[in-house]
Formats: structure tokens, C-alpha cells, sequence
């Protein structure tokens, strides 16, 4: 989840480093290494869900965002499994 380092006034961000930010996730889902990505409702944060094989390549990802090289965010990572309910009461 995207979290930003200080308040950001996003209106006094330069458009550029903004658009190299949504062009490194373009290109990152179009290699398949990003899912999925959406806003939280809630908040002004962003959730990506990544096809990564370990955290260490999320992070290493994540270090090449504009935003985060730039100090604005960073990513809290939360560790996923695959659901397994379903094979303990259908077995």
C-alpha cells in the first residue's frame, strides 16, 4: 500500500515526474509484474497487487517508481497466499 512520507500538495507536483510514475506502472502491468492496481476509497493511497516470486523483487520494483525515488512515498508490502479454506471443507 502507498504511503506518502510527508503531506504532498500533488497540484504543486511537476506533471512530469508524475507521468514517469504512471508510465513505470503501465510498463511494469504490461511485463506482468503488476496485477492489479487501485485506489483506496478511503484514503489518497494506491494498492498494487504484484506477480512477483519473492518481496525482494517487489522492493527492487518499487525502487524504480519515480515518486519513491523522488522521496514523495514509499509501499508498506503485505505477504499474500493463496486461499486454502476451500480444500479443508470440500475434501
Amino acid at each position: 500500500m502507498e504511503i506518502e512520507n510527508y503531506p504532498v500538495q500533488w497540484n504543486d507536483v511537476d506533471p512530469a515526474l508524475l507521468k514517469a510514475e504512471a508510465r513505470r506502472v503501465f510498463d511494469l502491468q504490461q511485463a506482468d509484474r503488476i496485477r492489479q492496481i487501485h485506489f483506496r476509497q478511503d484514503t489518497k493511497s494506491a494498492v498494487i497487487e504484484w506477480e512477483c516470486d519473492t518481496e525482494e523483487e517487489v522492493r527492487n520494483l518499487l525502487d524504480t517508481f519515480p515518486l519513491v525515488q523522488a522521496g514523495l512515498i514509499h509501499f508498506e508490502i503485505i505477504p499474500l497466499i493463496p486461499y486454502s479454506g476451500f480444500n479443508r471443507l470440500f475434501r
